[in-house]
């Protein structure tokens, strides 16, 4: 009897059997509340776009042909934003999850570089840059990117993965760019 105790603890899950399943499928991929959050913002500050456009690598969740821009809203953990304390890796099914997201990470890195290679401004925002104390001071440098035709986005993947988390590493490095062209 105490080793169908120790097993069955060993195997207890957090959730019942089914509700993990059932909580992940209502993830959705797009119109997410910080995507919304993004546009939102953007459409206030009179900036017209096309949402999601599926012409063009990865569906962007926004388009601004005006400016010649595409913007990603990233969730930290789809997205595997490194040095971010909203991805980490789960404790459970390692394997499958670690593969699942490289590939993720993998993707966004080709689409960049096609989008890219077809003129445009990729940039990235990031889950963790939208919490509630720098959420003004990203969307505003957001509107500065898009001005400026992506003058701060990253020309490659992985300075775009800089972590931002409570640091506010990529936005100091952004202001102090943005202070030495002037």
């Amino acid at each position: 009897m105490g080793d169908m105790a120790a097993s069955k603890s060993k195997t207890a899950s957090k959730y019942a059997r089914g509700t993990r399943s059932y909580t992940m499928s209502r993830i959705r991929g797009k119109d997410t509340s910080i995507e919304r959050v993004v546009r939102s913002y953007l459409f206030a500050h009179g900036m017209r776009f096309r949402k999601n456009d599926k012409r063009y690598p990865g569906h962007p969740d926004v388009v601004l042909p005006k400016y010649r821009t595409i913007v990603f809203v990233n969730g930290c953990f789809w997205h595997m934003h490194e040095g971010c304390s909203k991805h980490s890796m789960p404790k459970t099914n390692t394997a499958f999850w670690r593969a699942k997201l490289q590939r993720n990470r993998e993707r966004d890195r080709r689409q960049h570089d096609e989008l890219r290679r077809m003129g445009w401004h990729v940039i990235d925002v990031w889950e963790c840059e939208l919490g509630k104390a720098t959420r003004e001071s990203r969307l505003d440098r957001l509107v500065e990117q898009i001005v400026d035709g992506g003058a701060d986005a990253r020309s490659d993947g992985d300075a775009a993965r800089t972590p931002v988390c409570g640091s506010g590493g990529t936005m100091n490095a952004a202001k102090n760019a943005a202070e030495s062209r002037t």
